[in-house]
């Protein structure tokens, strides 16, 4: 368990200093390999799309619980593999980038870089809608690209961590109720659900615990998380985003374009809408989440390494 937490502090702190690599990331390499036996083994029923995850979930465990588990290789096995799974730099730094781009009024480029943050339309949004947009994406991903593989990390080690962000890329390619994947990847969205959903509430918390850091309240934090939630249509997402809206003093949700359609939210939080300095200060908080979620992981791999040891 010692190898664990600092293998996850290494791979936290490896983000940190230099994101993700820019050619060859191992997450672009699963998903090659994910839509290429997508081709080979798709069908529209929900059958085929519960073996085409377990095929690429299960390869990534056996991969994973094949790598050294002790001493300085486990370490390293860990790190290597966390780093690899987070993108919390390469998220803060993207928002942070919207932000400028909004504020310079250059709207064609924030358009052009609004796919790297989420899956909307942004040819139909304006520079308050990709605003909002970039805000919302960077709460949901706070608990995707961050909080989630460091929990599951410090819960099952290495396997938890490569499961866990196959799991969400084959969510993010499969996981839409479009025409081509309502049935195919239903389990994928399914299984998505199921391993954020203790991350998610962890995220949560940890927002309305740092929500004074950026001039907000633990209070409205946790009262827009608890009115506001569950309206959400994602059970998981709603939790952030609206933990986020309320620690920032902001409204979220409203009319969300994507290319296979449009969807009308809910509205989550009180306030104005979104704007560039709120993204900004979401992005702060984004980080200052990832900090403390790292910490508390660590801690979690070694209190559970202490109960073993005591039994």
């Amino acid at each position: 368990m010692i190898a664990r937490a600092a293998g996850l502090l290494a791979g936290y702190l490896a983000d940190l200093a230099f994101a993700d690599p820019r050619r060859g990331h191992p997450v672009a390499g699963f998903g090659a390999v994910a839509a290429a036996l997508e081709r080979a083994d798709y069908r529209d029923d929900r059958a085929a799309g519960v073996g085409h995850v377990v095929v690429l979930l299960g390869g990534l465990a056996i991969l994973a619980t094949a790598a050294p588990k002790r001493g300085v290789s486990g370490a390293v096995a860990v790190g290597l593999g966390t780093w690899a799974s987070l993108g919390g730099r390469s998220l803060a730094r993207t928002g942070a980038r919207m932000a400028d781009l909004l504020d310079s009024g250059d709207i064609d480029a924030a358009r052009a870089l609004l796919p790297s943050l989420c899956g909307r339309d942004p040819a139909t949004l304006d520079a308050d809608g990709l605003a909002r947009a970039a805000l919302e994406s960077v709460a949901e991903n706070t608990a995707d690209a961050t909080v989630a593989p460091l929990l599951w990390g410090a819960v099952a080690g290495l396997p938890g961590v490569l499961v866990y962000r196959g799991a969400n890329t084959l969510d993010a390619m499969i996981g839409y109720r479009s025409d081509r994947y309502t049935r195919f990847g239903w389990a994928a969205a399914r299984f998505d659900d199921m391993t954020n959903y203790l991350p998610a509430r962890v995220t949560g918390l940890l927002v309305a615990a740092c929500a004074p850091l950026i001039g907000g309240a633990p209070s409205t934090a946790t009262l827009a998380w608890r009115r506001d939630a569950a309206r959400h249509p994602s059970p998981n997402a709603g939790v952030v985003e609206a933990s986020f809206a309320g620690a920032l003093g902001v409204q979220l949700g409203g009319r969300t374009p994507y290319r296979h359609g449009v969807e009308n939210r809910p509205t989550l939080g009180d306030g104005h809408p979104p704007t560039t300095a709120d993204l900004r200060r979401a992005v702060r908080l984004s980080t200052l989440v990832q900090g403390c979620a790292a910490a508390l992981v660590a801690a979690v791999a070694l209190a559970i390494g202490g109960g073993r040891s005591g039994r």
